[in-house]
């Protein structure tokens, strides 16, 4: 079983950047698939990026070319590197992890606006 801890999220200015990181705990971090999901007001839990256990990455199109995904299997931990942030990426933003079972954080608020 692994527990994952969001943090970095906060209030930016559109343009802005932040970068959210996902400490997981216990052993073999570098087995799972990673993921960061957003989930807006009223709306469905949507998938950002994904990176696989070998490094694979996958984003979803309105983050394309804005958002980075990586990973550091020395420090147990998923970033996503958000830039150019627009109002519209305001959400609580989920880090996942997946082998055999998926295992979900807390969420962390990101919030763009003037």
């Amino acid at each position: 079983q692994v527990q994952l801890v969001e943090s970095g999220g906060g209030l930016v200015h559109p343009g802005g950047s932040l970068r959210l990181s996902c400490a997981a705990s216990g052993r073999s971090f570098s087995i799972y698939d990673m993921g960061w999901y957003r989930q807006a007001p009223g709306k469905q839990r949507d998938m950002v990026a994904t990176i696989t256990s070998g490094g694979r990455t996958n984003y979803a199109e309105s983050v394309k070319g804005r958002f980075t995904i990586s990973r550091d299997n020395v420090k147990n931990t998923v970033y996503l590197q958000m830039s150019s942030l627009k109002p519209e990426d305001t959400a609580v933003y989920y880090c996942t992890a997946h082998f055999l079972s998926e295992y979900w954080g807390q969420g962390t608020q990101v919030t763009v606006s003037t």
